[in-house]
Protein backbone atom coordinates (compact mmCIF):
# COMPACT_ATOMS: atom_id res chain seq x y z
CA UNK A 1 0.00 0.00 0.00
CA UNK A 2 1.00 3.41 -0.61
CA UNK A 3 -0.56 6.69 0.35
CA UNK A 4 -0.55 10.14 -1.45
CA UNK A 5 -0.72 13.08 0.55
CA UNK A 6 -1.68 16.68 -1.26
CA UNK A 7 -1.19 19.72 1.34
CA UNK A 8 -3.14 22.31 0.19
CA UNK A 9 -5.64 25.02 1.47
CA UNK A 10 -7.70 24.52 -1.68
CA UNK A 11 -8.59 20.86 0.39
CA UNK A 12 -11.69 20.66 2.73
CA UNK A 13 -11.41 21.41 6.18
CA UNK A 14 -7.88 19.73 6.92
CA UNK A 15 -6.28 21.48 4.19
CA UNK A 16 -5.08 18.33 3.19
CA UNK A 17 -6.09 15.39 0.62
CA UNK A 18 -4.92 11.61 1.64
CA UNK A 19 -5.34 9.15 -1.00
CA UNK A 20 -4.31 5.37 -0.37
CA UNK A 21 -3.02 3.48 -3.52
CA UNK A 22 -2.56 0.01 -4.32
CA UNK A 23 1.10 0.11 -5.46
CA UNK A 24 3.18 -1.90 -3.22
CA UNK A 25 5.88 0.87 -3.55
CA UNK A 26 6.09 4.73 -4.36
CA UNK A 27 8.17 3.58 -7.24
CA UNK A 28 5.32 0.94 -8.27
CA UNK A 29 2.58 3.84 -8.42
CA UNK A 30 5.17 5.66 -10.49
CA UNK A 31 6.07 2.33 -12.76
CA UNK A 32 1.89 1.84 -13.28
CA UNK A 33 1.78 5.60 -14.12
CA UNK A 34 4.11 6.02 -16.75
CA UNK A 35 2.91 2.90 -18.50
CA UNK A 36 -0.81 4.32 -18.70
CA UNK A 37 0.03 7.69 -19.33
CA UNK A 38 3.41 7.46 -21.35
CA UNK A 39 3.21 4.26 -23.02
CA UNK A 40 -0.83 3.71 -23.61
CA UNK A 41 -1.97 7.82 -23.87
CA UNK A 42 -3.97 8.13 -21.01
CA UNK A 43 -5.09 11.73 -20.75
CA UNK A 44 -2.19 13.04 -17.66
CA UNK A 45 -4.68 15.41 -16.05
CA UNK A 46 -7.58 13.04 -15.96
CA UNK A 47 -5.27 10.54 -14.86
CA UNK A 48 -3.59 12.19 -12.19
CA UNK A 49 -7.33 13.08 -10.94
CA UNK A 50 -8.29 9.67 -11.19
CA UNK A 51 -5.78 8.70 -9.39
CA UNK A 52 -4.90 11.09 -6.94
CA UNK A 53 -8.33 12.25 -5.77
CA UNK A 54 -8.07 15.69 -7.86
CA UNK A 55 -5.27 18.00 -9.43
CA UNK A 56 -2.17 18.50 -7.98
CA UNK A 57 -0.48 21.73 -9.13
CA UNK A 58 2.13 21.09 -11.60
CA UNK A 59 2.82 17.32 -10.96
CA UNK A 60 1.90 16.07 -14.54
CA UNK A 61 4.94 17.65 -16.38
CA UNK A 62 6.64 14.87 -15.12
CA UNK A 63 4.69 12.67 -18.13
CA UNK A 64 4.18 14.83 -20.04
CA UNK A 65 8.29 15.52 -20.78
CA UNK A 66 8.66 11.62 -20.20
CA UNK A 67 6.18 11.76 -23.19
CA UNK A 68 7.71 14.40 -24.92
CA UNK A 69 11.95 13.39 -24.81
CA UNK A 70 10.75 9.48 -25.01
CA UNK A 71 12.12 8.73 -21.35
CA UNK A 72 11.97 5.28 -20.05
CA UNK A 73 10.13 4.33 -16.83
CA UNK A 74 12.69 4.36 -13.92
CA UNK A 75 13.96 0.91 -12.93
CA UNK A 76 15.26 2.05 -9.33
CA UNK A 77 14.31 4.33 -6.72
CA UNK A 78 17.79 6.65 -7.83
CA UNK A 79 16.33 6.94 -11.28
CA UNK A 80 13.09 8.04 -10.15
CA UNK A 81 14.35 10.69 -7.53
CA UNK A 82 16.84 11.98 -10.62
CA UNK A 83 13.87 12.16 -13.56
CA UNK A 84 11.63 14.46 -10.94
CA UNK A 85 14.68 16.50 -9.88
CA UNK A 86 15.38 16.94 -13.72
CA UNK A 87 11.50 16.84 -15.05
CA UNK A 88 9.22 17.92 -12.49
CA UNK A 89 7.98 21.44 -12.57
CA UNK A 90 8.55 22.80 -8.57
CA UNK A 91 9.03 26.46 -7.33
CA UNK A 92 10.67 24.42 -4.08
CA UNK A 93 12.15 21.44 -4.33
CA UNK A 94 12.19 17.82 -4.14
CA UNK A 95 13.27 14.94 -1.81
CA UNK A 96 12.96 11.43 -2.68
CA UNK A 97 14.22 7.95 -1.11
CA UNK A 98 13.64 4.33 -1.18
CA UNK A 99 10.11 5.18 0.71
CA UNK A 100 9.35 8.90 -0.31
CA UNK A 101 8.85 11.14 -2.57
CA UNK A 102 8.64 14.91 -0.96
CA UNK A 103 7.82 17.76 -2.70
CA UNK A 104 7.33 21.56 -2.23
CA UNK A 105 5.78 24.34 -4.54
CA UNK A 106 3.48 27.46 -4.57
CA UNK A 107 0.93 28.51 -7.40
CA UNK A 108 1.76 31.88 -7.26
CA UNK A 109 -1.40 32.43 -4.38
CA UNK A 110 -0.10 29.78 -1.66
CA UNK A 111 2.39 27.88 -0.84
CA UNK A 112 1.86 23.59 -1.42
CA UNK A 113 3.55 20.29 -1.02
CA UNK A 114 2.97 17.00 -1.54
CA UNK A 115 3.66 13.60 -0.66
CA UNK A 116 4.62 9.52 -1.71
CA UNK A 117 5.19 7.30 1.26
CA UNK A 118 5.17 3.64 1.09
CA UNK A 119 2.89 2.02 3.85
CA UNK A 120 5.70 0.66 5.46
CA UNK A 121 7.37 4.39 6.48
CA UNK A 122 4.41 5.46 7.83
CA UNK A 123 4.17 2.28 10.21
CA UNK A 124 7.65 2.86 11.70
CA UNK A 125 7.68 7.11 11.22
CA UNK A 126 4.47 7.72 12.95
CA UNK A 127 6.05 9.76 15.18
CA UNK A 128 6.32 12.11 11.91
CA UNK A 129 3.94 11.46 9.89
CA UNK A 130 0.72 10.54 11.74
CA UNK A 131 -0.96 13.96 11.62
CA UNK A 132 0.15 14.37 8.12
CA UNK A 133 -1.88 11.12 6.97
CA UNK A 134 -4.78 11.48 9.39
CA UNK A 135 -7.95 11.59 6.98
CA UNK A 136 -10.54 13.52 8.37
CA UNK A 137 -12.13 15.75 10.53
CA UNK A 138 -11.77 16.03 14.07
CA UNK A 139 -8.78 14.53 15.72
CA UNK A 140 -9.65 12.38 18.33
CA UNK A 141 -10.26 13.96 21.77
CA UNK A 142 -9.88 11.65 24.35
CA UNK A 143 -6.29 11.73 26.09
CA UNK A 144 -6.17 7.84 26.97
CA UNK A 145 -3.67 6.89 29.87
CA UNK A 146 -0.62 8.83 29.45
CA UNK A 147 2.99 6.63 30.13
CA UNK A 148 4.32 9.53 30.87
CA UNK A 149 5.33 13.52 30.02
CA UNK A 150 5.03 14.72 26.63
CA UNK A 151 8.59 16.17 25.10
CA UNK A 152 7.97 18.18 22.07
CA UNK A 153 10.10 16.98 19.22
CA UNK A 154 10.58 20.20 17.71
CA UNK A 155 11.45 23.87 19.40
CA UNK A 156 8.47 25.93 20.73
CA UNK A 157 8.14 29.62 21.36
CA UNK A 158 6.70 30.36 24.82
CA UNK A 159 4.35 33.07 24.74
CA UNK A 160 4.33 34.24 28.63
CA UNK A 161 6.15 32.97 31.76
CA UNK A 162 4.80 29.63 33.66
CA UNK A 163 1.58 30.29 35.54
CA UNK A 164 3.19 30.47 39.24
CA UNK A 165 1.90 27.50 41.21
CA UNK A 166 0.89 26.26 37.56
CA UNK A 167 1.00 22.96 36.03
CA UNK A 168 1.42 21.41 32.46
CA UNK A 169 1.58 23.27 29.48
CA UNK A 170 -0.91 24.51 26.43
CA UNK A 171 0.21 24.57 22.68
CA UNK A 172 -0.73 26.46 20.22
CA UNK A 173 -0.84 25.65 16.61
CA UNK A 174 -1.67 27.95 13.65
CA UNK A 175 -2.13 27.06 10.64
CA UNK A 176 -2.69 29.80 8.71
CA UNK A 177 -1.03 31.36 6.00
CA UNK A 178 0.27 35.11 5.08
CA UNK A 179 -0.33 36.39 1.68
CA UNK A 180 1.76 33.89 -0.08
CA UNK A 181 3.27 32.18 2.65
CA UNK A 182 0.85 29.36 3.58
CA UNK A 183 3.20 26.12 5.39
CA UNK A 184 5.09 26.00 8.25
CA UNK A 185 5.59 30.09 8.52
CA UNK A 186 4.21 30.35 11.88
CA UNK A 187 5.97 28.11 14.48
CA UNK A 188 4.12 26.40 17.46
CA UNK A 189 3.44 28.79 20.45
CA UNK A 190 3.11 27.39 24.15
CA UNK A 191 1.32 28.54 27.51
CA UNK A 192 3.13 27.13 30.07
CA UNK A 193 2.41 26.04 33.32
CA UNK A 194 -1.55 26.00 32.24
CA UNK A 195 -3.56 23.08 30.97
CA UNK A 196 -6.44 23.71 28.35
CA UNK A 197 -9.22 24.04 31.11
CA UNK A 198 -7.35 27.07 32.66
CA UNK A 199 -6.30 28.70 29.25
CA UNK A 200 -9.27 31.81 29.13
CA UNK A 201 -8.38 32.57 32.71
CA UNK A 202 -4.87 33.20 31.91
CA UNK A 203 -5.36 34.94 28.68
CA UNK A 204 -7.74 37.49 31.02
CA UNK A 205 -4.67 37.43 32.99
CA UNK A 206 -1.55 38.21 30.73
CA UNK A 207 -1.34 41.36 29.07
CA UNK A 208 1.04 40.57 26.09
CA UNK A 209 2.88 43.37 23.87
CA UNK A 210 2.56 44.11 19.94
CA UNK A 211 4.59 42.04 18.15
CA UNK A 212 4.69 39.21 20.82
CA UNK A 213 1.79 37.42 19.69
CA UNK A 214 -0.14 35.81 16.38
CA UNK A 215 -3.17 38.09 15.89
CA UNK A 216 -5.31 35.00 15.84
CA UNK A 217 -4.44 34.33 19.71
CA UNK A 218 -4.97 38.85 20.43
CA UNK A 219 -7.99 38.00 19.00
CA UNK A 220 -8.79 35.07 21.36
CA UNK A 221 -7.45 37.08 24.44
CA UNK A 222 -10.03 39.90 23.45
CA UNK A 223 -12.99 37.76 22.59
CA UNK A 224 -12.29 35.52 25.74
CA UNK A 225 -15.41 36.96 28.27
CA UNK A 226 -14.62 37.18 32.37
CA UNK A 227 -16.95 34.75 32.35
CA UNK A 228 -16.01 32.34 30.26
CA UNK A 229 -14.74 28.96 31.85
CA UNK A 230 -13.40 27.42 28.67
CA UNK A 231 -12.24 28.74 25.51
CA UNK A 232 -14.87 27.01 23.16
CA UNK A 233 -17.21 30.35 23.60
CA UNK A 234 -13.95 32.54 22.25
CA UNK A 235 -13.22 30.37 19.51
CA UNK A 236 -17.16 31.16 18.50
CA UNK A 237 -16.63 34.18 19.03
CA UNK A 238 -13.56 34.56 16.68
CA UNK A 239 -15.33 32.87 14.17
CA UNK A 240 -17.64 35.89 13.43
CA UNK A 241 -14.76 38.21 14.08
CA UNK A 242 -13.96 40.08 10.85
CA UNK A 243 -10.03 40.70 10.64
CA UNK A 244 -8.06 37.91 12.34
CA UNK A 245 -5.06 39.86 10.86
CA UNK A 246 -5.96 42.96 13.14
CA UNK A 247 -3.98 42.56 16.47
CA UNK A 248 -5.61 43.27 19.64
CA UNK A 249 -3.89 44.81 21.91
CA UNK A 250 -4.90 46.02 25.89
CA UNK A 251 -6.13 45.98 29.22
CA UNK A 252 -8.43 43.15 29.08
CA UNK A 253 -11.96 44.37 29.72
CA UNK A 254 -11.45 47.18 28.00
CA UNK A 255 -10.88 45.74 25.17
CA UNK A 256 -13.08 42.81 25.34
CA UNK A 257 -16.15 44.90 26.11
CA UNK A 258 -15.22 47.07 22.94
CA UNK A 259 -14.55 43.72 20.74
CA UNK A 260 -18.21 42.67 21.42
CA UNK A 261 -19.48 46.11 20.53
CA UNK A 262 -17.96 45.92 17.37
CA UNK A 263 -18.82 42.27 16.43
CA UNK A 264 -22.45 43.14 17.41
CA UNK A 265 -22.27 45.12 14.08
CA UNK A 266 -19.32 43.50 12.13
CA UNK A 267 -19.34 42.34 8.63
CA UNK A 268 -17.68 39.55 7.19
CA UNK A 269 -15.56 39.23 4.08
CA UNK A 270 -17.39 38.22 1.07
CA UNK A 271 -17.11 34.20 0.84
CA UNK A 272 -16.54 33.83 4.61
CA UNK A 273 -19.32 31.48 5.90
CA UNK A 274 -19.46 30.87 10.19
CA UNK A 275 -21.52 28.34 9.28
CA UNK A 276 -19.37 26.04 7.31
CA UNK A 277 -16.50 26.34 10.42
CA UNK A 278 -15.93 23.35 12.40
CA UNK A 279 -15.19 23.57 15.91
CA UNK A 280 -14.76 20.92 18.54
CA UNK A 281 -13.68 20.98 22.12
CA UNK A 282 -13.10 18.79 25.07
CA UNK A 283 -11.13 18.70 28.17
CA UNK A 284 -7.64 19.15 26.70
CA UNK A 285 -7.88 19.58 23.02
CA UNK A 286 -9.55 22.47 21.10
CA UNK A 287 -10.13 22.10 17.19
CA UNK A 288 -11.07 24.97 14.85
CA UNK A 289 -11.68 24.68 11.23
CA UNK A 290 -12.18 28.34 10.54
CA UNK A 291 -13.76 29.03 7.06
CA UNK A 292 -11.87 31.52 5.22
CA UNK A 293 -13.43 32.30 2.35
CA UNK A 294 -14.43 30.20 -0.70
CA UNK A 295 -11.21 30.53 -2.76
CA UNK A 296 -9.25 29.61 -0.34
CA UNK A 297 -10.85 27.23 2.22
CA UNK A 298 -10.32 26.97 5.65
CA UNK A 299 -7.76 27.65 8.25
CA UNK A 300 -6.79 25.02 11.51
CA UNK A 301 -6.32 25.86 15.09
CA UNK A 302 -5.48 23.65 17.46
CA UNK A 303 -5.19 23.85 21.52
CA UNK A 304 -3.90 20.91 23.60
CA UNK A 305 -2.29 20.82 26.70
CA UNK A 306 0.66 18.14 27.87
CA UNK A 307 -2.55 15.64 29.06
CA UNK A 308 -4.05 15.35 25.26
CA UNK A 309 -0.46 15.43 23.95
CA UNK A 310 1.02 12.49 26.46
CA UNK A 311 -1.90 10.48 25.11
CA UNK A 312 -1.63 11.08 21.62
CA UNK A 313 2.19 11.63 21.41
CA UNK A 314 3.07 10.67 17.63
CA UNK A 315 -0.30 12.61 16.50
CA UNK A 316 0.57 15.59 19.12
CA UNK A 317 4.29 15.37 18.09
CA UNK A 318 3.59 15.47 14.43
CA UNK A 319 1.17 18.02 14.12
CA UNK A 320 4.26 20.33 15.65
CA UNK A 321 6.30 19.15 13.37
CA UNK A 322 3.54 20.25 10.21
CA UNK A 323 3.23 23.61 11.56
CA UNK A 324 7.56 23.50 11.73
CA UNK A 325 8.47 22.35 8.67
CA UNK A 326 7.22 21.37 5.18
CA UNK A 327 8.87 18.07 5.19
CA UNK A 328 8.19 16.15 8.49
CA UNK A 329 11.04 14.21 7.39
CA UNK A 330 13.39 16.43 7.31
CA UNK A 331 16.93 15.30 9.65
CA UNK A 332 16.82 17.04 13.19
Amino acid sequence: MTLFVYRSHYEGPFSKRVRHLPDATVLDWFRRSWVAVVEEGHDTDAWIVAELGGPVYGFGTIFDAARREGLAAPGTWQELRDLLQRHLYVEGEVQADELSVRVLTDDDEVELAYFFFDDSLVKTRADRLAYLVHDGWPLPESAGGAAGPFNPPVPVEELAPARPGGEGVTYAVLLTFCDSESISWLAPRSFPGVRLPELAARLRELEPRSGDWPSELLALRALTAPGDDGIEPALSRCNRWPDLEQPLIGDHRSLHEGSMRALESAGLEQGRDPDRTLIRHSRHLAQMSIHMNDFFGHQQWFLFDDVWAAGNADLAGSLLRYAHGWDPLEAG
